[in-house]
């Protein structure tokens, strides 16, 4: 079993329960981790034997442009295109970052971090 990360996706979206943060949006980050049996990859050395990052990072940029209120709900979405389309994960864990959130206050960030299983 081996792990693929991508990590810091940085993505401007529409996410928020205030109808401000559907309008204005805000900077994003996106980490997704995800494990799978990489073991051929380590031998063949083909693509097509272990999980693509690109696709991984495409997912993610076409997922956070549909606007959610909640992150958990972005969270579930990327993680549903990912076992749909990279049939070999078998684990993943997502985590979904808001910067400067409008919560009235100086925080740097709010996250949200689920884990799916196959």
């Amino acid at each position: 079993m081996g792990i693929v990360k991508v990590e810091n996706i940085r993505v401007y979206a529409y996410h928020g329960c205030l109808p401000e943060e559907t309008i204005i949006g805000s900077d994003y980050l996106v980490d997704v981790e995800t494990s799978a049996n990489l073991e051929k990859a380590s031998h063949t050395d083909a693509l097509e034997d272990t999980v693509d990052y690109v696709h991984i990072n495409h997912i993610v940029k076409e997922e956070m442009k549909i606007p959610s209120k909640l992150l958990e709900h972005v969270a579930k979405r990327i993680a549903d295109r990912i076992f749909n389309e990279i049939p070999m994960v078998v684990n993943s864990v997502i985590s979904v970052s808001k910067i400067n959130p409008p919560i009235g206050g100086d925080v740097e960030k709010v996250s949200i971090k689920l884990s799916f299983h196959r």
